[in-house]
């Protein structure tokens, strides 16, 4: 198969598996979310301690359902194992559709289903005892789960080399677990804090996984393209349900799985000195929450309204929907630049850096 028809064929895969993405996802969102009005009632508690202004904000939205985020994860699963046992049955046209690979794509799914369920364990915790996981308990969990991953990639995959955008490959050697944590954790964690307003996070995580895809499509990681276009078409589904008003929420089972699928793409991509870039949002939410924390202990004063700082934006009058759609463009920014970062070192030939 020569490189324009291999090209041709894969595009082909994202845009059919993109494609039924959106609509299996649509569809088992609409039978999910009968399923949360019905039984997982009285759904999300909104108000905080010590959160004045967050509570003036929202309160009105106490009750509405969460784990919104659950079919996007099961959609992608559904129709990577579908089209795996399905090659494995037929081979031929159906070993061309199937992106399940040992080497691309089983690490972020396995990711993606684990991180998925410690997420709806989270919200169940959350709907029927009022509270879910601490801030101290989701951090060991975050922390475990970012630990296997880190095991993968230095024992398994034998990484232990950083990519340094317009300077190369450096080796830091064991060092690489620890960083890989860092990754995992914090990505986890940021991506989680842009879970606030109606449509806001599956905005800006669409845009982000679309930026990763053109990176393992520009890799020749065709399976990984294929598995992110997947989960941009169940994102596109949930959106459809997300926006304001919001249906359901996201939830943990959605954001966790989500952004631990993120961290473990960007460390096999080696691109992740691009996501404080290609992630500028759920790195800005993460950061004003560490600097409101951190102010509030030192100096006992905060520096935002309101955190994370989407609440600050609309404490100042920004209606919801404006906010959401100035972040989705910010974050569509970011994209771009951290893709159009990536290409151009891409193309610099070894000698010249």
């Amino acid at each position: 198969m020569n490189n324009e028809i291999f090209t041709v064929v894969n595009v082909v895969r994202i845009f059919v598996v993109a494609t039924l993405a959106f609509f299996v996802n649509l569809i088992l969102t609409f039978f999910w979310t009968q399923i949360l009005l019905k039984y997982f009632r009285p759904g999300k508690e909104i108000a905080k301690k010590d959160a004045p202004v967050f509570n003036s904000l929202h309160k009105k939205k106490e009750g509405t359902p969460t784990m919104g985020g659950l079919p996007i994860w099961v959609t992608v699963l559904f129709l990577t194992a579908l089209f795996a046992v399905l090659s494995y049955m037929f081979d031929g046209f159906w070993s061309q559709v199937s992106f399940l690979s040992r080497s691309q794509t089983l690490l972020p799914l396995g990711f993606l289903v684990l991180a998925g369920l410690v997420g709806m364990a989270d919200d169940m915790l959350g709907i029927f005892k009022r509270g879910g996981f601490s801030l101290k308990k989701r951090l060991i969990l975050y922390t475990i789960v970012a630990v296997i991953g880190a095991w993968w990639f230095y024992f398994k995959l034998g990484r232990d080399t950083l990519n340094i955008p317009f300077f190369g490959d450096i080796v830091i050697g064991w060092w690489y677990a620890v960083y890989a944590i860092f990754v995992i954790i914090a990505t986890a964690f940021s991506m989680n804090e842009t879970d606030g307003l109606d449509g806001l996070s599956g905005g800006v995580f669409l845009t982000i996984f679309a930026a990763m895809t053109a990176i393992a499509f520009d890799q020749g990681r065709m399976d990984l393209a294929v598995f992110l276009t997947a989960i941009m078409g169940a994102l596109i589904a949930f959106l459809w349900f997300n926006i304001f008003p919001a249906k359901f929420f996201m939830g943990d089972t959605g954001v966790m799985a989500l952004g631990f699928v993120l961290g473990i793409v960007a460390l096999l991509t080696n691109t992740s000195l691009l996501l404080p870039i290609i992630a500028i949002i759920p790195l800005a939410e993460s950061l004003s929450v560490i600097i409101q924390a951190l102010s509030k202990k030192i100096r006992k004063k905060k520096i935002f309204i309101s955190t994370p700082i989407h609440h600050s934006f609309e404490a100042i009058g920004w209606p919801e929907t404006q906010v959401t759609m100035r972040f989705w463009m910010i974050s569509a920014i970011g994209a771009m630049v951290g893709l159009i970062i990536f290409l151009v070192d891409s193309k610099i030939p070894p000698l010249f850096r």
